[in-house]
This record gives structure tokens, C-alpha cells and sequence, in this order.
């Protein structure tokens, strides 16, 4: 199971990863305080969102138990999907080219919209009966690090491994889904 919350923690944060990645972009020299503090944001937004998910969940739990494997399985397939779709289309940057120093309303947006998924599968794990803290604290702890990280692959090496990254978190997310329905039929 823990190894299942490693691979959804690295999923989840493959949207911060990238943004990371686009920051670093910006920044005319990494500056270890500035990857510290998006590193903070987008951990500590993807940790807080699966509690919330959870939360919501384990209300509803008594009406979904039957079908909790095909809940799980279709939020955790429609994340992927949309982390591979959103990777492939061609969109804009949502970091303006040169702004090297952190807004914290932009960053507390980008935090949000990064973690919405983490929501999705906080629900899931709710339907699973998952343990929500550590799972939660696995999952922050992942984006946290691999948003530091991508402050300064963005830096060093441009957009090359963007969509890429993207791509590789649906696809594992994906995967997961399918794991979990076939456990739950077998």
C-alpha cells in the first residue's frame, strides 16, 4: 500500500513539479529561500487537499461501498487523463517571462489549482478506507521536495522535461486506477 501512496504522491505532484520547473525558468539564479518557499506552498497545499477530500468522502462512504473501486478507479483515471491532455495541448506559460520574485497571491493560486486533484484522490481514499495522515504527509512531503527540484531543473534546463513530467504523473496515476479496480473485481 505504501508504495501505492509513493507512486500517487508522485503523480499528484507532477503539476506543482512543472510550474516548479517554470519558475526556475524565471529566476535569473536560483535562490534557495524562493525554493524553499514554493516547495512550502505546493507541499503543504497537496498535503491539506487529500485530508479535505477525505473528509468529504467518509461522508459519503456508507452510500459508495459497493462501488468504491470504480470511484476511485474513474477519479484517478479522469486525473491522468487530464494531466496527459493538458501536457500535449500547447498552452501558455502561466509564469510571465522575467518575474523572479515570488507573488504570494500568485503562488497561493497556483498552489490551489495544482492541488485540486489531490482533493479527488483524498476522496478516493476515503472510498478505500486509505489512511489518511501519513498518506497525506507522504504526498506533501513528494511535491515539497520534487517542487525544490524543479525550481532548479527549470532553471538549468529550460521547458525540455515539462510535458514530459506531466505525462509520467497521469500515466501513473492511471495505472493506479486500473490497479485498484482490478484488486476490487479479482
Amino acid at each position: 500500500m505504501w508504495i501505492e501512496i509513493v507512486l500517487i504522491g508522485t503523480g499528484l505532484s507532477m503539476d506543482a513539479f512543472a510550474v516548479a520547473v517554470c519558475k526556475g525558468l524565471a529566476m535569473k539564479k536560483p535562490d534557495k529561500v524562493q525554493a524553499l518557499i514554493i516547495g512550502l506552498y505546493f507541499g503543504v497545499f497537496q498535503a491539506l487537499m487529500p485530508v479535505l477530500g477525505w473528509l468529504l468522502g467518509t461522508q459519503f462512504r456508507v452510500y459508495i461501498e459497493s462501488v468504491d473501486h470504480w470511484v476511485a478507479f474513474a477519479l484517478l483515471a479522469f486525473i491522468g487523463g487530464k494531466m496527459i491532455v493538458e501536457a500535449v495541448r500547447d498552452k501558455p506559460s502561466d509564469i510571465p517571462e522575467g518575474s523572479s520574485v515570488i507573488k504570494h497571491k500568485e503562488m497561493l493560486v497556483l498552489a490551489v489549482a495544482t492541488s485540486i486533484d489531490a482533493l479527488a484522490v483524498g476522496i478516493s481514499f476515503a472510498a478505500l478506507g486509505t489512511p489518511i495522515f501519513p498518506s497525506a504527509q507522504i504526498i506533501g512531503l513528494i511535491t515539497f521536495c520534487l517542487s525544490i527540484l524543479g525550481v532548479y531543473i527549470g532553471h538549468r534546463f529550460g521547458n525540455r522535461y515539462e510535458k514530459k513530467a506531466e505525462i509520467a504523473g497521469g500515466l501513473i496515476l492511471i495505472g493506479i486506477g486500473v490497479k485498484v479496480l482490478i484488486e476490487h473485481l479479482m
